[in-house]
């Protein structure tokens, strides 16, 4: 089975994760992106157009609601402990695997992807040419703007959709699908270097794989919508993962094979200059060191980047296309909402290129500021990297909703506080449905309205919450578990350590068989009576003043623990560790930093 020896309910919400996502992807036929001019099913599924698709969409969001509600679990049993890292990412792949089968949702970027491919396979170049120019099956599914634009997108990408249209010619449907098979590796580089990250940032491997890869604007915005972002970040946190296990050469040019699909990635690459200086230094940076590991850097990257460019027969004219898609304003964008609202202000005036330009400056100012701050190198390096990209689209004139997952990436490696959980799950959420299934026009502002009460339930329900529980072969009752602020109530947590460290010391996990022995120690030392404790005179014998007498006699007392004592003797364990890794991180010892942060990490799963 594949979650053997799981509970019950943990169980249950996989399935109901998948009978959500084989609804979203049955609604997809009727109501997502189906293909203009091709093939299709969507009316023999649902009937006539008019009353098919309205049927389509309220299967499709019924299984949206569906999937919401067993990822909240997820986190809950996440949190408590019951799924494992190997748990979620399973979980996550048996969610992901029907929106592969189904049209795009919420974009028809793909078929614009598709159209900017048959260009290059026309052997014509898609940074100076466009999908008009070329009639066709292909072609004919792009969006009506995206006709009359070159390609923004680097080498990599255009070697892929190139692929893609020559192996499958005129046929939309089967491109559209090989392309997705594509760009899903990224979903597996990306659950590959999520446990890496968090052995640095501090974060449990398992809630990062929560938060970053099973996350329903990761599966539908970039599974389901089959946007490339989703091979970027992939690559991105691989590469970076890379850098910080000190295999440098190979973590660069993996970012720059990011870069070689959208130039986003491009904002780590400075901060990760950082990270091979404090490896290269041994802690004491100088700007000799800084200026061998920068030329080393750039030429990786150049070489990797040459290389997809003359692979794919392509220049570096994908520069000067980068602000193709220029021509939208969506208020999702900070510079672009507040140049509206100024103009409003102020009538007659348009503002809004204005308050873009300020945004830029603005990033600018932002990321140099973010990448002094991290020369230290290390976790505080992709910390910044994190924020810096945050900031990319905070500040970008066009932020559409899968933007956000790029900061995800590799914040979703941090530990992360519930407050900033629970804010994060409800911005996910309303990320996810801000426009109709097909990707074409936005929701009415009633229905923002609804989608908003839904995102803080979501955030809620993540921060509280219960759960019953039914272990597997285990008895009839059920036993109910309460999510708060605090963590996961725990009584049998010190049980819970002694298996870990049987576990750790069969594997000779040396990271984990410290920290849990540490723990035991301290719980131990803990519940044992202070030897400067008054000791009763009344009891004894003519021989030995206060010794004891009788049955048990040679056995010292102990103090009884409750759970909230054991929970917090391993919170000051994590503390300490924290602490003294920050310290190591300034004096740039960063093995012993990471050797502390994985030993807190190890421990943080306890809570």
């Amino acid at each position: 089975m594949l979650f053997a020896g799981k509970c019950v309910s943990h169980r249950s919400t996989a399935g109901l994760g998948l009978a959500g996502t084989g609804l979203i992807s049955l609604g997809a036929f009727g109501a997502g992106a189906t293909l203009e001019h091709g093939p299709t099913v969507a009316w023999t599924l649902f009937g006539t157009p008019g009353s098919g698709n309205a049927l389509a969409t309220a299967v499709l969001y019924l299984g949206v609601g569906l999937l919401l509600a067993a990822w909240v679990r997820l986190g809950h049993f996440v949190r408590a402990g019951f799924a494992n890292a190997r748990d979620v990412t399973r979980t996550v792949w048996l969610w992901a695997a029907p929106l592969l089968f189904a049209p795009p949702l919420f974009s028809t970027d793909l078929y614009t992807y598709l159209a900017q491919g048959a260009v290059a396979h026309a052997g014509l170049d898609p940074y100076t040419h466009v999908p008009a120019e070329i009639p066709g099956a292909i072609t004919e599914n792009a969006a009506g703007h995206w006709l009359s634009v070159p390609s923004p997108y680097g080498p990599l990408f255009i070697l892929v959709v190139k692929s893609v249209v020559a192996v499958t010619g005129d046929n939309p449907l089967l491109a559209a699908f090989l392309t997705r098979l594509v760009f899903v590796t990224g979903l597996a580089l990306l659950c590959l270097a999520l446990p890496v990250l968090c052995r640095f940032l501090g974060g449990l491997p398992e809630h990062a794989l929560w938060i970053g890869a099973a996350n329903p604007l990761v599966l539908l915005h970039l599974v389901s919508g089959g946007h490339n972002d989703l091979l970027m970040i992939g690559l991105l946190a691989s590469g970076v993962a890379l850098v910080l296990v000190r295999a440098p050469v190979r973590g660069f040019a993996l970012v720059a094979l990011a870069v070689a699909v959208k130039a986003t990635a491009a904002v780590a690459l400075p901060f990760l200059v950082w990270v091979w200086v404090a490896h290269r230094s041994g802690g004491r940076p100088t700007w000799g060191v800084f200026l061998r590991v920068a030329t080393a850097a750039v030429s990786t990257v150049v070489v990797a980047f040459g290389l997809c460019s003359a692979v794919a027969g392509v220049g570096l004219g994908w520069i000067s296309a980068l602000g193709g898609n220029s021509v939208l304003q969506p208020l999702m964008s900070v510079p672009t909402s507040a140049g509206k609202i100024a103009a409003l202000v102020i009538p007659g005036t348009d503002l809004v290129s204005a308050f873009r330009t300020a945004g830029w400056f603005v990033l600018a100012g932002l990321i140099t500021w973010l990448w002094w701050r991290s020369r230290r190198g290390g976790a505080t390096a992709v910390r910044g990297a994190a924020a810096a990209l945050l900031g990319t689209v905070l500040c970008s004139a066009v932020v559409l909703p899968w933007y956000f997952s790029w900061a995800l990436a590799l914040g979703a490696a941090a530990r992360w506080t519930a407050s900033r959980v629970a804010v994060a799950a409800g911005l996910s959420t309303w990320l996810v449905v801000n426009n109709h299934p097909d990707g074409k026009t936005l929701l009415p502002p009633w229905a923002f309205a609804a989608l908003l009460v839904v995102a803080i339930a979501v955030g809620v329900s993540v921060r509280r919450g219960k759960i019953p529980c039914l272990p597997s072969g285990g008895p009839v009752s059920l036993a109910v578990h309460s999510v708060s602020s605090s963590g996961w109530e725990c009584p049998a947590m010190r049980a819970k350590l002694r298996d870990d460290l049987k576990a750790a010391l069969k594997t000779r996990d040396r990271t984990a068989i410290s920290a849990l022995r540490s723990a035991l120690a301290a719980i131990d030392n803990a519940e044992a009576v202070p030897v400067d404790q008054a000791l009763d005179a009344t009891v004894g014998n003519e021989h030995v003043a206060g010794a004891a007498v009788g049955l048990g006699a040679a056995e010292a007392s102990r103090r009884d623990l409750t759970d909230a004592d054991l929970r917090s003797i391993v919170e000051n364990e994590v503390r300490e560790r924290t602490v003294a890794a920050e310290d190591y991180e300034r004096l740039g010892r960063a093995e012993e930093a990471a050797r502390l942060r994985a030993e807190a990490a190890v421990l943080q799963r306890h809570l």
